[in-house]
């Protein structure tokens, strides 16, 4: 998909995306001063961001999901806008230069004109949850866990939770906010923690605005199914990645849109010809290009 300048005031800015990777004791920083750090760490870098209007002007800057707290990832997202560039890679040794231990910038994307932010396009998130070191394990093995999923998600037609919003309890229908849940090894992975057993929870579901399933809501109703005593700590979560719904359209002019329409086309004619099935949802950094 292509990109071009559009225009806020008077200034030409171009929309970019960045994705980035959150571990180690960086896992403890909340959202708020996520936010605070990447403003000084863009300005470090010498990225020329884009600034608001009026008397207290700010840069342009939104992410697309926050992170819990406790919670490591290779997949986070912000956009951000600027009055010009250089390409990806330079862009992406530069943010790294000034990143601390723990965060790294993974990718430095182009999107089109009239691209619509990454918050109102997230519908999912993988996940990879597993036990920390220091407890014994529930499951002696990735088999036993795997036959015990299939009880707990295939074998029920809803998996009815009651959950605490700001203003009161609400019961919700897990079963239909969960795309996909699995048993999968963890032996080759390097995820911090390293798994003590060695395999764990594949989880997809679904993240966004609307409808936003945090994945201990899962895990402590899949422990509740088991008659197993449910402690957030004895778990750690992974964010993989974060997806927008593929027929979604992520632009909002006209042209956009029919260049994005003639993208699934051509999607789908290569699924077809691959006999690959067509893909429910699109990774959000997938929906731009890298800038030579």
């Amino acid at each position: 998909m292509g990109a071009a300048l559009h225009y806020l005031g008077e200034v030409s800015v171009l929309n970019i995306r960045i994705k980035f990777q959150k571990s180690g004791a960086m896992k403890f920083i909340g959202h708020l001063d996520m936010m605070r750090y990447f403003q000084k760490a863009i300005r470090r870098a010498g990225i020329d961001i884009a600034y608001t209007g009026g008397y207290s002007p700010h840069q342009v800057m939104s992410f697309a999901a926050p992170l819990g707290v406790g919670i490591t990832s290779d997949g986070e997202y912000f956009d951000i806008e600027v009055t010009s560039t250089k390409s990806s890679q330079e862009s992406l040794e530069a943010l790294n230069q000034v990143m601390v231990e723990g965060i790294s910038i993974l990718e430095y994307r182009r999107l089109p004109d009239m691209a619509k932010t990454s918050m109102s396009l997230v519908a999912a998130a993988d996940y990879l949850i597993y036990e920390k070191p220091g407890y014994k394990p529930f499951f002696a093995s990735q088999e036993e866990l795997s036959r015990k999923i299939q009880e707990f998600y295939q074998g029920q037609k809803e998996i009815i939770i009651t959950k605490q919003t700001k203003k009161n309890l609400i019961e919700m229908d897990l079963k239909r906010l969960i795309y996909q849940m699995e048993a999968v090894s963890l032996d080759k992975s390097s995820l911090d923690p390293a798994p003590p057993a060695g395999f764990g929870i594949s989880l997809r579901a679904c993240t966004g605005s609307s409808d936003n399933v945090k994945p201990e809501l899962v895990l402590e109703a899949f422990c509740n199914f088991l008659n197993l005593s449910y402690n957030p700590l004895r778990f750690q979560t992974h964010r993989q990645e974060v997806y927008a719904k593929t027929e979604d359209i992520p632009v909002k002019g006209e042209q956009e849109q029919k260049k994005y329409q003639k993208y699934l086309k051509q999607l789908r004619e290569a699924c077809e010809k691959e006999q690959k099935a067509f893909p429910e949802f699109l990774p959000l950094g997938e929906l731009g290009e890298d800038i030579p």
